[in-house]
């Protein structure tokens, strides 16, 4: 496919907004040390208090529709965040109950954090997410395929690209693409430079990150994310943004995320889509992944080695 008919209505790159609601449960996965300590968990308590509301007024400002992966017990504390986020016609996807570290779990274990979340969100919004996202470690050999049969359509969890592609069901081959009755499963893959958690968590005590490398300059952030869009935008990629409520959303950084927006609806010939949106135009517009893309690769492999 060619990069001028790649997007729809011409458009030249695509943008998915995503934004990660986790309450305290990403740094207690991440940092168990941390229970208790409620000086410290404050840092992260303030999404649900103050960068919630500052995101969606963002968003709304700039008429963009995020993805927005929420863990299944975020879901029971926050219910209210989440019918303001449903209502405000952003999307809804699955994190694990309580944002899991999924090279600590079995396929089995990973399944039920699953089935526990969407539970969660399903009686929260009367929805079942059919977004999934893996907030820490790697996903078991056959999880790709149990997503699919609980309906979900697309994952934002791996990363190796610039683009989208199709996860490989068990038993397809390599060389073709899949079969028009099998749902296929698309990736929006990641990069650690297009989120804000590894420029700007800090915690004091424990230390958050080890080492305590950071604060960095808000200004070169920015440019750095301006940078990455202008490359995305040339090339005609999918750029897939990272973002935490209680990270961005702070009086000062929830302006870096305007003034991105700002640029991008500036530049012209960007579709902002929801995960679901672009997951199903590529599934529409590509037949299949290239030859030797890195997913296939591992595909065969852990075929290989069973």
């Amino acid at each position: 496919m060619s990069m001028t008919s790649r997007w729809p209505d011409g458009a030249r790159c695509a943008v998915a907004i995503t934004v990660d609601f986790n309450d305290v449960h990403g740094i207690l996965a991440q940092e168990p040390s941390i229970a208790g300590r409620e000086k410290s968990l404050s840092v992260w308590r303030y999404g649900a208090k103050r960068g919630v509301d500052r995101v969606l007024d963002a968003l709304d400002e700039f008429d963009v529709r995020a993805s927005w992966f929420v863990p299944g017990i975020v879901a029971g504390t926050h219910r209210e965040w989440l019918l303001r986020i449903d209502a405000q016609r952003h999307e809804i996807g699955n994190i694990g109950n309580r944002c899991e570290n999924f090279d600590t779990l079995s396929l089995g274990e990973q399944q039920h954090a699953f089935r526990t979340a969407q539970a969660a969100l399903e009686d929260a919004i009367g929805k079942r997410a059919v977004g999934f996202r893996s907030h820490a470690g790697n996903w078991a050999p056959g999880f790709a395929d149990f997503l699919r049969g609980e309906g979900v359509t697309w994952s934002s969890s791996w990363r190796g690209d610039d683009l989208p592609y199709f996860h490989v069901a068990d038993g397809e081959s390599t060389s073709r693409g899949a079969r028009a009755s099998e749902p296929r499963l698309v990736e929006l893959p990641l990069h650690y430079e297009l989120e804000d958690e590894p420029y700007f968590v800090y915690n004091l005590s424990p230390a958050v990150p080890v080492g305590q490398p950071r604060i960095p300059s808000y200004r070169e952030v920015l440019n750095n994310w301006k940078l990455d869009f202008d490359a995305f935008h040339r090339f005609g990629l999918c750029y897939v943004m990272r973002l935490h409520p209680e990270i961005i959303g702070t009086a000062a950084r929830i302006d870096l995320l305007r003034e991105l927006l700002d640029e991008m609806r500036t530049r012209g010939g960007v579709w902002f889509a929801t995960g679901t949106q672009i997951a199903q135009w590529w599934r529409d517009s590509v037949a299949r992944n290239e030859a030797g893309h890195p997913v296939e690769v591992y595909a065969r492999h852990w075929r290989e080695a069973r």
